[in-house]
């Protein structure tokens, strides 16, 4: 296996695509609680967040430090981990930003659903590299998704 690897449920896609889909034009977000493996990291929850931003919530999202702490709590309360994060990119493709970047922290994944007029399309998943230059692909494997993403 090349990179890293993440598997999610189809029901855990189908709960990101809703939320992305509910909160179209505006950005949705969350947190992902799982686990890392051998050689792979596994999503087994979903902590949905309110999009804190509101200066431009269509194209940007915020997680509060309160929303961090809650995540931890939440993961801790299930004997998971907080593994990541979860976006919505409101009619833009599914890859991490520019503001993305400089926002992200290393070693977790952001998974990112395109959702255009409503309706979820691509879903990637990236982890910021460590001295935080840029992203590498995470593949997925989920039976939600036609193909390993």
């Amino acid at each position: 296996m090349s990179g890293p690897v993440l598997k999610i449920s189809a029901e855990l896609v189908s709960r990101i695509h809703g939320h992305g889909a509910e909160t179209y034009p505006h950005e949705c977000c969350g947190a992902l609680l799982g686990r890392d493996g051998e050689d792979f990291r596994e999503v087994l929850d979903l902590l949905p967040l309110a999009n804190r931003r509101d200066d431009s919530p269509r194209n940007r999202f915020e997680v509060t430090a309160e929303d961090v702490l809650l995540a931890e709590k939440k993961a801790r309360e299930k004997r998971l981990d907080l593994v990541g994060w979860y976006h919505s990119h409101p009619d833009h493709p599914a890859r991490p930003s520019e503001y993305d970047r400089e926002h992200a922290w290393p070693w977790y994944s952001y998974i990112i659903v395109s959702v255009e007029q409503r309706r979820p399309q691509d879903t990637t998943s990236w982890r910021l590299r460590e001295d935080r230059s840029g992203y590498d692909r995470e593949a997925i494997e989920s039976p939600a998704l036609s193909a390993t993403s």
